[in-house]
């Protein structure tokens, strides 16, 4: 079967989260980030989520399209899909206690060489309030696997400012466990059989169960949070970044970026060198405030 360019347009219907400090907790936990905003809960300001939970929020609207049917694709086609690309603005942080609602339309398919290439733009919503917490774009590709129709856009991320530096100021190594992606699999509640059971990660064509890459998305938000926003995530506005190369449990990543004003670049390499991120972007405070009219909905 192929994914159907047809889908272009369709929405989900909504899924609903209550936000406890067990689940923002576990998500931290998974990434070894002991930040205290995020996990003393008897801190001054009590806790907020990492910005990067927000893919957890966001996991069971995926879910939710294979049950609808809409991509037309099978299940063994399903499997063959990786993340390519997250880019998340992060209007307000998520904090224990807020009721969260999150929708996405499918706003882009088209054939690649290496396959399909389903992009989704994603928002969550307070419930109370109507407040807007975050909004994605994020896309997937369902390797070799072809379209049906001609490629179809409706909307694409807004773009960031061009690059000020390309030399890195900062460089880090980052072991990744063999049982990594295990422990990212239950803690964020991001289950796809490829990041846990290698029979399966072979059959789908890959050489051995691989990192997710909002793991990798994640663990890079850590190191910009603490290396260049000294440990406040509420400075972080935006995060985005290609998922290229495989990142394989068991194998140390390097993690490079250089800050320009509001502005940090960083690129993430599994242990060939390659790049598992690539143009990586963030952005902090003023570049970063929401198009008039776009914070509440």
């Amino acid at each position: 079967m192929a994914i159907r360019s047809a889908a272009v347009g369709t929405s989900t219907e909504p899924a609903r989260l209550e936000v406890t400090t067990r689940l923002t907790q576990a998500y931290a936990a998974a990434l070894g980030d002991c930040n205290p905003r995020y996990l003393d809960d008897a801190g001054e300001h009590g806790v907020i989520a990492p910005p990067a939970f927000c893919v957890s929020v966001e996991w069971p609207v995926f879910l939710s399209l294979g049950g609808m049917g809409v991509l037309g694709a099978s299940l063994e086609d399903r499997l063959r899909g990786v993340h390519a690309l997250q880019d998340s603005t992060f209007w307000r942080p998520i904090r224990p206690g807020d009721v969260l609602i999150t929708t996405a339309k499918i706003v882009e398919v088209r054939t690649t060489r290496a396959g399909a290439f389903v992009l989704m733009r994603l928002e969550t919503l307070e419930e109370g309030s109507g407040e807007c917490m975050v909004t994605s774009h994020s896309a997937s590709l369902y390797r070799d696997v072809a379209v049906d129709g001609p490629d179809m856009r409706i909307e694409e991320p807004r773009g960031l400012p061009e690059a000020a530096s390309t030399l890195p100021t900062e460089k880090v190594e980052i072991l990744i466990p063999r049982e990594a992606a295990h422990v990212y699999t239950e803690c964020a509640r991001i289950w796809n059989p490829i990041h846990t059971e290698r029979r399966v990660a072979l059959q789908a064509g890959l050489p051995d169960i691989i990192l997710h890459g909002t793991a990798t998305w994640a663990l890079a938000a850590r190191e910009i949070v603490d290396r260049f926003l000294a440990g406040n995530p509420l400075h972080l506005r935006r995060l985005a970044g290609q998922f290229r190369a495989q990142v394989i449990p068991g194998s140390t990543i390097v993690f490079e970026a250089s800050r320009a004003g509001e502005r940090v670049d960083f690129v993430v390499r599994n242990e060939k060198g390659q790049p598992a991120i690539a143009s990586g972007r963030a952005l902090t405070d003023a570049e970063s405030h929401p198009p008039e009219g776009e914070r509440t909905r």
